[in-house]
Order: C-alpha cells, then structure tokens, then sequence
C-alpha cells in the first residue's frame, strides 16, 4: 500500500490527527494536559488522556496489606473519576473529542498500548521532576527511544 491511497493510515502525516497525553497529579502532566488540549483544538484532532496508576507496593504484602490495596483502589478510581469528569468539562469547553483510559501498571508499557491501539500519531507528557530519572531514564526518554510516536515534552 503506498502513502497515496485513500483511505490509508500514515502515522505524523500533515500534522496530529490522534493526540495521546499522559496525565497523573503532577503539575507537568497537568501543563501537558493543557498543552495536548490547545493542539489537538488547533488541529481538529481526538485527544486521548491516559492515566497510568502504579501496581501496589511491597507494603500491601505486610500484614494489613489488603486494607492498602482497596484503599489504593479507591484512590484510584477517584482519580480517573475525577479526570473523566474533567475530560468532558475540556470536551465542551474547546469543542474536541477527549477521550480517558485509565489503566494499571507501568506508564512506558501502558502509553505504548494506548497509543498504538488507538493509532496516535503524536505523544504529549510532563517532564519528569525526579531525580533519580536521570539516572534510569524518564518516561519521555523511554518515549522517543522508542522510535514509534513523535513526543512533545512540556517541561
């Protein structure tokens, strides 16, 4: 299939049609949000906001454990609750498709999910503020090695 056909599907082709911005509590991902929001609006193009809460920690094996996982559950829903309700205020607000996945696990592999089941063709995520990242590599670092998306880091 050549790039000409109608109807055929070209990742980055003449701007984003498909914009996928990773979203947590931090004020990066928040700027990123905001940053994804004016793109996609200015481009025509569906927004997806990607929520990726962390699986456990050691302490919900310590006795009392399953008190912590159902209060991380909780929390957890609250939050994609709390964005979903925010995504539609967006949707309204700037006249765009906004879309919220929430997930579990780890960000890099349920970005990467995401975004190649929904074909985004663009990445949008906050800088990382933590500094041992410098060391074992950023999520937006881990993004662009990947090789697959253009990503767009707001710092």
């Amino acid at each position: 299939m050549s790039s000409g056909d109608a109807g055929s599907f070209e990742l980055g082709t003449d701007g984003p049609t498909t914009i996928l911005v990773g979203v947590d509590d931090s004020t990066t991902s928040l700027r990123a949000a905001s940053y994804a929001g004016g793109l996609a609006r200015r481009q025509g193009a569906r927004l997806t906001a990607v929520y990726v809460a962390p699986v456990g920690s050691p302490a919900a094996a310590a006795p009392g454990g399953a008190a912590l996982i159902v209060a991380q559950r909780d929390a957890y829903d609250e939050i994609a609750s709390g964005m979903r309700r925010r995504a539609a205020e967006v949707s309204r607000e700037l006249g765009i498709s906004v879309n919220v996945v929430a997930a579990r696990g780890d960000p890099f592999t349920e970005l990467s999910r995401v975004a190649d089941e929904i074909r985004a063709d663009a990445i949008v995520v906050g800088a990382s503020t933590k500094a041992g990242h410098r060391l074992i590599g950023s999520l937006a670092v881990r993004l662009v090695r990947a090789g697959k998306w253009p990503v767009t880091v707001v710092p």
